[in-house]
């Protein structure tokens, strides 16, 4: 006889279950998120804010060069390069004579800066072909006698890189347009003022600077008769073979 199984105990019922939590989406839905701003077009992009003004010591600087250089010009052109000097000027711009120094370095510098050359040329259409060698060297006796300061800056230009550079500007702006206007060649323009300006340059350099005796004691039609052919040869000849 088979023995019967002991009956099944009786089950638990289920634990009722929670509601479901919420979705992100349905969350979203029942409460909208707050919107971002729009990023700002470059339409709406600041405007770069404007240069800044000038600075309180930046316009005193520029004041005290002005300064400087309006009395530089008066002392040089009433007293000579050689006589006047850096105490004098200074105390005529009522400043100390340092800031002079600071600005310029030197009496060299300061001349440099403060002079103004011309050198009157004549108009080159004045000037005939044949005869503009003579004319031109002529001139430039008559502005060598006359005004010491040409003399001053052609001292100054050997020693001082400014002066150089200024009486490099003079004749770069001066004596090449005359070159222009009666060499054959275009080309050929800045070595023929350059010429020119050697032959003009060291004339004045050994009669008035150096002073070599027998160039300070030449008369000035000698001279003229020397370096006329020369300063025509360099404006007109066609170029050496």
């Amino acid at each position: 006889m088979t023995a019967s199984k002991p009956p099944a105990p009786p089950t638990t019922p289920p634990a009722p279950t929670s509601a479901p939590a919420p979705t992100s989406a349905s969350a979203s839905a029942s409460a909208p998120a707050p919107t971002s701003a729009p990023a700002p077009t470059s339409a709406s992009a600041p405007a770069p804010a404007p240069a800044a003004a000038a600075t309180p010591r930046n316009r005193r600087s520029e004041a005290t060069r002005a300064a400087i250089l309006e009395a530089a010009r008066e002392r040089f052109a009433a007293d000579g390069y050689e006589r006047a000097t850096i105490r004098a000027i200074a105390k005529d711009a009522n400043i100390d004579p340092s800031m002079v120094m600071r600005y310029y370095g030197n009496k060299e510098g300061l001349f440099a800066a403060a002079v103004t050359i011309d050198l009157r040329l004549p108009d080159p259409a004045s000037l005939s072909r044949e005869e503009v060698g003579r004319a031109l060297v002529t001139h430039f006796f008559t502005m060598w006698e006359e005004n010491d300061v040409l003399t001053a800056l052609l001292r100054v230009g050997a020693t001082n890189q400014d002066g150089a550079e200024r009486m490099q500007g003079v004749f770069r702006e001066q004596v090449l347009p005359l070159a222009h206007r009666f060499c054959p060649d275009p080309e050929q323009v800045p070595a023929r003022a350059a010429l020119v300006s050697s032959q003009l340059l060291g004339m004045a350099l050994t009669r008035y600077v150096l002073r070599f005796p027998p160039a300070v004691a030449m008369h000035t039609e000698e001279a003229v008769a020397w370096l006329a052919p020369t300063i025509q040869r360099y404006l007109t000849a066609p170029y050496p073979q």
